[in-house]
């Protein structure tokens, strides 16, 4: 049995920018793309099994680029979110729909394939060293931890935006305790200066640059999937069939749960700064911050796994 997994979200790839597949965009000087520093991160961590969560369309080129080559390194299994994958007595109302059902349906998927407690991460993320090691030590810091204890590592503001444009952002927060009280999904927030606004119809409003966000970085029980199956039928039940948008999400349902007191979400902070191609012009940003930290001798200039 795996002691700790990292469950790579990779489903909704290519949906923000023409021109190829965002995800699997070089950033490494030999090719390396976010996902190999996440999974070499993780297994430095201690992270012994990684579930890549896909659409069955893409799994060839997926294969092709890195899963094939990861298998080599670390245990890997596969975990497939559809659109059509939700319960028989809403598939008829929902037959249209050609998007999938978002986060929380992504794990969800993952019910057969984990037997351990395990880190979710957005497969465009990279989060640093940190991160990792801060949620490996909580999920494996405890036997047998019931599924409503959860953690979350949250990323200081600043240093999660794009020079490109706005971005959407869980505004947290943070009890003196370190517990997780609300979590406020936000949209529209820019960098400014040293600061940064939510921009609005009715005005700009400034937001402290140093609270604490959500990255979508969130460390969970096997017995969450059940959770999460019994919330999907409700949530269903309320879209309209011509709402193709709506979506199943992490953020929202924790959020729920925590409101109602169904769950406690332990924060774990991270200083390090958060990379992204929420844009396509973001990716030179992150190539070279990629080499600025093998410049330091944060990771090696060839990462294990990687030769193409």
């Amino acid at each position: 049995m795996s002691r700790a997994a990292l469950v790579v979200m990779a489903a909704g790839m290519g949906s923000r920018f023409k021109g190829g597949i965002k995800q699997l965009e070089p950033v490494g000087p030999n090719g390396e793309i976010i996902m190999d520093y996440s999974i070499y991160d993780a297994m430095e961590a201690g992270f012994d099994k990684v579930v890549f969560v896909i659409r069955r369309d893409l799994e060839k080129d997926f294969k092709e680029v890195i899963g094939n080559r990861i298998e080599k390194i670390v245990e890997v299994a596969y975990a497939y979110q559809e659109v059509e994958d939700i319960p028989e007595e809403y598939q008829k109302r929902f037959a249209g729909r050609t998007k999938p059902w978002g986060t929380g349906q992504a794990i969800l998927c993952c019910k057969n394939v984990i037997d351990s407690p395990f880190l979710v991460i957005n497969a465009d993320d990279f989060y640093g060293k940190q991160a990792y090691a801060q949620a490996y030590a909580y999920l494996t810091g405890k036997a047998d931890r019931p599924e409503t204890e959860i953690c979350m590592v949250g990323f200081v503001l600043k240093n999660t935006l794009s020079e490109n444009g706005s971005v959407t952002r869980g505004l947290c927060q943070v009890g003196s305790d370190g517990m997780l009280e609300k979590i406020v999904e936000t949209r529209n927030i820019e960098k400014f200066g040293d600061g940064a606004l939510i921009r609005g119809k009715d005005g700009d409003v400034k937001v402290d640059p140093d609270c604490l966000v959500s990255m979508n970085m969130w460390g969970l029980q096997p017995g969450f999937c059940q959770i999460l199956e019994s919330g999907f039928g409700a949530f269903l039940e309320e879209v309209k069939a011509e709402d193709t948008k709506a979506e199943y999400l992490l953020p929202t349902i924790i959020g729920g749960l925590l409101e109602d007191d169904q769950v406690s979400v332990k924060v774990l902070g991270s200083s390090d700064k958060w990379f992204g191609v929420t844009y396509k012009e973001d990716r030179e940003t992150v190539v070279a911050s990629v080499n600025d930290l093998i410049d330091k001798g944060k990771y090696p200039k060839k990462l294990p796994g990687v030769g193409r």
